[in-house]
């Protein structure tokens, strides 16, 4: 295979196709699993490491999306624990001890789903957290790439990973390293799974409204904050979840 633009996005429509058409009952169940959560009043908690960040960010706080949703981060470590700077490192999504303090800082309520993404879905802090989220009784939506996790180890003591953990798995398509173009001598160029994440999410949050729509209930969806009226609007449909949900951080 050559390496050109043209042809990463002819690798990407066809792992769009494909992550598209094997995840489409697993975006049902998802999207049940949530839209159960948000008309019991509860929150979706989006939580992502490394580039997987990306995907909880793509469900909480943006343009067309659900209100009631709070993404939870490593840096809520420095921002809102107190806990100095240097503390933030590529490690340490690998620490167990991380994903405790994490869930003392989130603002967490019985009704509220959890959806969590790694790609590996192998490290310390992920699966620790995983394991805090099912011991607390609250749905696990869980997106990885099954193809890299089959294939590494669990960083967890427990040897467990991620899918172990989920109520519902959703596969990103994402090879094994990710990129997607071989290049000569060895390693890959041009990576998939922030890209298939993002629609798995967008998906996901599109049933979730088909679903309320369904029940005669209004979705709580946010409008861009870029158009009249948006701060407004968003604002007041906020209010409803005050302590509850952060934007970003």
């Amino acid at each position: 295979m050559s390496v050109s633009a043209e042809d990463y996005l002819a690798v990407v429509t066809e792992t769009i196709g494909r992550v598209s058409a094997s995840q489409r009952e697993a975006v049902g169940r998802a999207a049940d699993l949530i839209a159960e959560a948000v008309r019991a009043d509860g929150v979706v908690h989006a939580f992502g490491t490394g580039h997987s960040e990306a995907l909880a960010m793509e469900i909480a706080g943006r343009a067309g999306g659900l209100v009631p949703t709070n993404r939870i981060a490593l840096r809520d470590l420095v921002l809102l624990g107190g806990e100095p700077a240097e503390r933030l490192g590529p490690l340490l999504e690998r620490d167990p001890a991380v994903a405790h303090r994490l869930w003392e800082l989130a603002p967490v309520r019985p009704a509220d789903v959890f959806v969590l993404a790694s790609n590996s879905g192998v490290n310390g802090a992920m699966v620790e957290f995983a394991t805090l989220v099912k011991e607390h009784g609250h749905p696990l939506v869980a997106i990885t790439s099954a193809q890299h996790s089959g294939r590494m180890t669990s960083r967890h003591p427990s040897g467990r990973k991620l899918a172990d953990l989920a109520d519902v798995v959703l596969d990103n398509g994402a090879p094994y390293g990710d990129a997607t173009l071989p290049l000569p001598g060895g390693g890959a160029v041009g990576a998939v799974s922030s890209i298939t994440a993002a629609l798995l999410a967008q998906q996901i949050t599109v049933e979730v409204v088909a679903r309320l729509l369904a029940a005669g209930e209004r979705p709580p969806v946010y409008l861009s904050a870029n158009i009249p009226d948006g701060d407004a609007h968003n604002t007041a449909l906020e209010a409803r979840y005050a302590g509850r949900i952060r934007r970003g951080s």
